[in-house]
């Protein structure tokens, strides 16, 4: 039976009920329409808006049939919608008692409160994660903090840096994330019940009682703006696209490490794949599919933000839409999230390769240039004097390293015994104790921030 209709004198066309449905997909959403129901229906028993014993009874049974759905014992089958089928099994079990749930409330406030329920549990479980990521990201750095490997910009080896000080500006990008999505949630935590289908209701309802049985801190303020708005939706999908962008970002700095090429990391077998036809390939395909299925998320950001974008005031049907694009993206950052962790807790680096790359590119060029300022040259004048040294390391096949003192003498006398020591990579790692930066102590104080800044916010 469907609940709208009374008013037609025709039935509706399967083609049109199958178009129309969204059972198929807002199944997903039993859990919270149940739990919003409850909610709601004590809240009109209370203020004896219905009677108080019909109230008790209705959620008893709403409490028997979610445990039914949970056990495997009620199948999700045969009605337009998640919200209908509930319904619909509710008057099965109690009668006419069961019609009396929808007082004082609307499909546009229900599929919204919903709707909220659900994100913000999402919410969660995605925060979740990724302090499991970023917990992984900790312990990998505080065991490489000693070992030095190749820092680079426009993919060309521009200065040493330390392994723990590059895997910990993963941790910096993961951390916003977590801090994007709890700034997501505090928008998302706000009660559109009670604004019915758009105008409000004349029932003398406690939106705040409600409120407070389902855990919301705020109740929404304008009922034509609370049943129509999804701006929530889209930010938690901007939300998983910054984070598919950092794991993309990631594993595409992992599949160039692993090549023959570099040789920097190594991928447990366990999270690689061979080749049909050649025996020897050991393939990336996790970070690869990863980096892929970025797309996916993006294109759900996409399709939500099309969708709001030129609804007319309050509740439309286009805003049906909306759930795909959220699964969607929810699904796809959980399961990225979850295997990357894994395939994190299961590689190793080549130190010794990272190592001897560091040492090349004439990475240590910056440091020259910084000596000369030191010194008293411009700085500007010290960038030109390091050029015509390192382009005469190219011409004569030497390394900064393996130049004679008169050698540099010979480009300016500001140059004394020590810059041999200067240009050496572990010098010029630990020079650079400013925070943030690549010394041991530096790149120690940047774990302890993290790790401070990670549990305050799960602390809140």
């Amino acid at each position: 039976m469907k609940l709208w209709e009374g008013r037609f004198t025709e039935p509706s066309a399967k083609s049109a009920d199958d178009f129309n449905q969204s059972l198929s997909f807002d199944y997903k959403l039993y859990w919270h329409d149940i739990l919003a129901s409850i909610a709601h229906v004590k809240m009109l028993g209370e203020t004896q808006i219905i009677p108080k014993e019909e109230a008790d009874t209705i959620c008893d049974s709403l409490v028997n049939i979610l445990a039914d759905i949970e056990k495997g014992n009620l199948s999700i089958e045969g009605a337009e919608d998640i919200h209908t089928f509930i319904e619909n099994e509710l008057v099965k079990r109690i009668g006419v008692k069961g019609k009396r749930m929808h007082t004082a409330r609307s499909r546009n406030d229900q599929v919204a409160t919903d709707l909220r329920l659900y994100v913000k549990d999402s919410i969660v479980g995605v925060c979740n994660k990724l302090k499991a990521l970023i917990s992984t990201l900790l312990q990998i750095a505080e065991n490489n903090i000693q070992y030095i490997m190749p820092g680079y910009t426009h993919l060309r080896r521009a200065q040493p840096v330390s392994v723990a000080q590059y895997v910990n500006a993963y941790s910096e990008m993961f951390l916003r994330d977590l801090e994007r999505f709890t700034d997501c949630y505090k928008r998302t935590d706000v009660m559109p019940l009670g604004s019915c289908a758009m105008a409000g209701t004349d029932f003398p309802i406690d939106r705040k009682m409600t409120a407070s049985l389902l855990s919301f801190s705020e109740i929404s303020q304008n009922s034509i703006d609370a049943v129509s708005d999804r701006d929530f939706v889209a930010e938690y999908i901007f939300c998983c696209s910054t984070v598919m962008a950092h794991l993309s970002r990631f594993c595409e700095d992992i599949i160039l490490y692993s090549t023959d090429e570099f040789g920097f990391i190594d991928i447990s077998d366990a999270y690689s794949t061979g080749s049909s036809i050649m025996p020897q390939k050991k393939n990336p395909d996790i970070p690869e599919l990863i980096r892929g299925k970025t797309g996916r998320v993006y294109g759900s950001l996409t399709a939500i933000l099309t969708v709001i974008k030129g609804i007319p005031t309050s509740y439309n049907k286009d805003l049906q839409e909306d759930k795909e694009a959220l699964f969607n993206a929810e699904e796809t950052v959980l399961n990225c999230l979850g295997i990357f962790n894994e395939l994190l807790q299961n590689i190793s680096f080549d130190t010794r390769k990272m190592r001897f790359a560091a040492a090349g590119g004439f990475s240590t060029a910056t440091d020259i240039a910084d000596y000369l300022v030191q010194k008293g040259m411009a700085f500007r004048d010290a960038h030109a004097v390091t050029g015509q040294i390192v382009r005469h390391c190219i011409e004569n096949h030497k390394t900064l390293d393996k130049l004679d003192l008169y050698v540099y003498q010979s480009f300016s006398s500001l140059f004394g015994e020590d810059i041999l020591e200067r240009v050496k990579v572990n010098r010029s790692v630990e020079a650079r104790k400013v925070v943030g930066g690549s010394a041991r102590s530096a790149v120690r104080e940047n774990i302890r921030s993290i790790t401070k800044r990670l549990n305050r916010m799960f602390k809140d």
